[in-house]
């Protein structure tokens, strides 16, 4: 068991150093591959986009993690990264279709949300127990001790490194110019992380909503059918446009 020093002030410590690995890949991919991507998102979706970007996120993030902790034990107000994303996801699409824009706006998105993420939750792990997000208890050798005495899941750490997995894959795509990673990896992230994140539910004592399921798990599930439903249909319209020259790239 792996006893890890933890302290309340950590988890903003690592919000600053999530939000600058944020930054950086976000600069990175910029002068690297997406700077026309980045350029023709702000021509062609308005101040407006970025504003129901940050509406739906906010909302859902607060909405999501409190419909979650307000059922536990003891109630408390919270925010959750699977819902500022579901929320953003939402506000966004909504707003496409009120402008008529179809295709994916989200690639300039992918890196920077995936690092945040990678780095984010080594914040949750060292906050502790006050947290709320640790895991059930184990008696696996790399179980971690956050300061009760009790070997748990560090299902932080699943995730992080779920997410460094795919940022590897995604960064490699890049190189390659693969079609999924200029068009669609948006899609792909939200598949990724809603697959990934479903798994690591089953290992946290979060109250079930559905069975087995708790609230995340369904949030999940959505992510994944939107990762999907949304992937074939980009594509689609990918193969439908090639007969009549090459498909304009709005990533």
């Amino acid at each position: 068991m792996l006893v890890i020093p933890t302290a309340p002030w950590a988890h903003t410590l690592f919000d600053v150093l999530a939000w600058a690995a944020s930054a950086v890949t976000g600069t990175m991919l910029h002068r690297w591959r997406l700077r026309d991507a980045t350029e023709r998102l702000a021509q062609t979706t308005g101040s407006g986009y970025f504003a129901a970007l940050a509406i739906g996120a906010l909302a859902g993030a607060w909405a999501l993690g409190s419909a979650n902790t307000l059922r536990m034990a003891t109630p408390i107000l919270s925010h959750s990264i699977a819902g500022a994303l579901a929320g953003a996801i939402i506000g966004v699409e909504i707003y496409k279709r009120a402008i008529g824009l179809r295709g994916s706006t989200g690639t300039p998105f992918v890196g920077p949300i995936a690092a945040g993420i990678v780095v984010g939750r080594w914040g949750c792990l060292f906050a502790g127990l006050p947290d709320g997000t640790y895991g059930i208890p184990t008696s696996l050798p790399w179980a971690v001790d956050l300061g009760d005495g009790v070997g748990r899941q560090p299902v932080e750490v699943y995730e992080s490194l779920a997410m460094l997995m795919f940022l590897i894959v995604y960064g490699a795509a890049q190189q390659r110019q693969q079609s999924w990673a200029l068009r669609r990896s948006f899609y792909v992230l939200a598949g990724w992380y809603g697959a990934q994140r479903f798994v690591w539910e089953f290992l946290k004592p979060y109250p079930t909503l559905i069975g087995p399921l708790n609230i995340f798990h369904l949030l999940c599930l959505g992510l994944v059918a939107y990762g999907c439903a949304f992937y074939r249909a980009d594509l689609y319209h990918e193969r439908a446009a090639a007969g009549s020259g090459p498909l304009p790239l709005l990533r």
